[in-house]
Formats: structure tokens, C-alpha cells, sequence
């Protein structure tokens, strides 16, 4: 039987992607102290690996395909495919953002003001490439974690993070003076199995699956019933993705009316449709929208 090595990152996105898989149409279950959890399809094999190790991986075969941050494929220089670009995360929506920050009282202002200083990061093949496309000299140094606490504890003048708020710089006393790049998560194959003919394809539905359940996240369905007389008045008030679907009610002068709205919009909406002359109006949730 044919079969996929799917790598699921660990860490932050770990029970997000777990959450994804489950609306995209897999179940995949976790097991304390396990690495390879269960999932609900024959011709998946999972494996959980750090996001920083992924594209390593599927670069040298070991994992098919899998799920990682852009930041970590540029870090790792991996030649892979990057397939599709799955925006979401834990907290937001936003690509997660890598900046430049240092002590809230630092006279260092701008990246020139660097030179000859020390810099501790996670980052650490990004931050020297692009340190030296600028021509300043500036000492990398891998951070193994509390990145932030290296600059207050005066371990470091400066440090290069990962963030989506800046909630975590601030709180300890840090200033940002520069981004350094912006990254959202990617479903990556290697190269081998991308032209491999089925795995190709399982990738592809993969991708297409994730894509479908992400487009469909702030997103409802919308059905009632409206009299024929007040139908052009109910219309009028519907957005919708496409034209709204309507069909005749059995022996009635009414038809159903049906349509995919943002969930934001429907507080504000239902009561105009009520008073435009719709009846029965049901909002249910979408798992998909391809």
C-alpha cells in the first residue's frame, strides 16, 4: 500500500495544525511520549518534529511532506517544494513577524549603530546573511532559548526574534528598531516525493482539504424562506461569495434562499432580513469552502 510520511510540527502550532487536520477531514491523535500519533487514514504515516528541523527532513527524504515555517525553510536553505501557504496560528491571523530589538534604553537606534556589537538569535544563518548584504559586522551568537532575557541580563546587545504582538519584547523592557522578515506556515514536500505520481497527488489533497477548511474559518451558511413578493428586498441586503441559491417551496409562494456569508456581518444582518420579510432563518458553521 502506498503511504506518506506527514511531518506535524511541534511546539506553538502543534494543537492548531492538529485542529486543521481534524476540519480539513483527519482525525490525528496524540499520544503523551509518542512521536508518531495515530491517524485516521491507511495511507498517512504522522511524525512530530520541531518546525526549526521539518524542512531538513523532508529536504533528505526521511518525511514526505510536511508543515513548517517559511522563516525555518530560508533558515535551512532547503531545497524543497513549498506546495501551498496555510495563514494561521495560534493567536492570529498575521504572519508571524522576526525583528531586531534591544534594551529599551539602548543608544543602538538603527542597524548601523550595530557594528562590532554581539547579537543572540535562533535565526542565526538568516541574521548573517542579511547583517552581511548591509555590510555591518556584527557578532551572531545561537540563542538555545529566553532569547529576550539575553539583552537585559547584558549578554548580548541586541537580539533577533520571532513575534506576532510584541507582547513578550515589551514586557521585558525591549524596543524593536527593525523587521527583519515576515513568515507564515507552508506545507512543504520534498522533491523526490513531489514527483512521485501518488504521492504527488495525496499532497495536492492535502493542500486542497487544509486550504478549503482555512477559507471557511469566519465564515457561516445562511438559509431561510422569503416570500416571492419580498425576495428582491432580501436579496438586495446578501452578501455572498457568489449569487445567493434559491429554490421554490413545494405548493408555497416562497422560496429558499441560501448563502455563504463572513459570521461578522450576520449579528447586524439577520434583523434587516427579518424586517425585509424572511422567515425561518437558520446560521450554521462551515468545515470546508473549495
Amino acid at each position: 500500500m502506498n503511504q506518506l510520511k506527514l511531518g506535524i510540527p511541534k511546539g506553538s502550532l502543534e494543537k492548531a495544525t492538529i485542529a486543521l487536520f481534524e476540519k480539513s477531514g483527519w482525525k490525528i491523535k496524540l499520544s503523551a511520549r509518542n512521536y508518531f500519533p495515530e491517524v485516521d487514514d491507511p495511507e498517512l504515516e504522522c511524525s512530530i518534529c520541531r518546525p526549526q528541523e521539518m524542512s531538513r527532513y523532508v529536504e533528505g527524504q526521511t518525511l514526505d511532506a510536511g508543515i513548517t515555517g517559511m522563516d525555518w525553510i530560508m533558515e535551512n536553505e532547503s531545497d524543497i517544494v513549498v506546495v501551498e501557504e496555510l495563514v494561521y496560528s495560534k493567536v492570529s491571523r498575521k504572519p508571524t513577524r522576526w525583528v531586531l530589538a534591544v534594551a529599551g534604553d539602548s543608544e543602538i537606534t538603527c542597524l548601523e549603530d550595530l557594528e562590532g556589537k554581539k547579537v543572540s538569535t535562533e535565526l542565526v544563518n538568516f541574521t548573517k546573511k542579511f547583517f552581511a548584504e548591509k555590510n555591518i559586522n556584527v557578532d551572531i551568537e545561537f540563542s538555545w532559548g529566553a532569547t529576550e532575557a539575553k539583552v537585559v541580563s547584558k549578554l548580548a546587545d541586541a537580539i533577533v526574534e520571532v513575534t506576532e504582538t510584541e507582547s513578550t519584547i515589551r514586557a521585558h523592557g525591549l524596543k524593536v528598531i527593525q523587521e527583519l522578515m515576515r513568515s507564515n506556515t507552508q506545507l512543504i514536500a520534498s522533491k523526490e516525493a513531489w514527483a512521485d505520481p501518488w504521492k504527488r497527488q495525496k499532497i495536492e489533497n492535502i493542500a486542497m482539504l487544509m486550504k478549503g477548511a482555512l477559507k471557511a474559518d469566519n465564515i457561516v451558511g445562511l438559509k431561510m424562506n422569503v416570500p416571492n413578493d419580498k425576495i428582491e428586498q432580501v436579496i438586495a441586503l446578501l452578501p455572498s461569495m457568489n449569487a445567493p441559491t434559491m429554490a421554490n417551496l413545494y405548493q408555497k409562494d416562497w422560496v429558499s434562499v441560501e448563502t455563504v456569508i463572513s459570521e461578522h456581518e450576520v449579528r447586524d444582518l439577520i434583523p434587516s432580513l427579518l424586517r425585509a420579510g424572511a422567515e425561518g432563518i437558520v446560521e450554521y458553521a462551515l468545515n470546508k469552502v473549495i
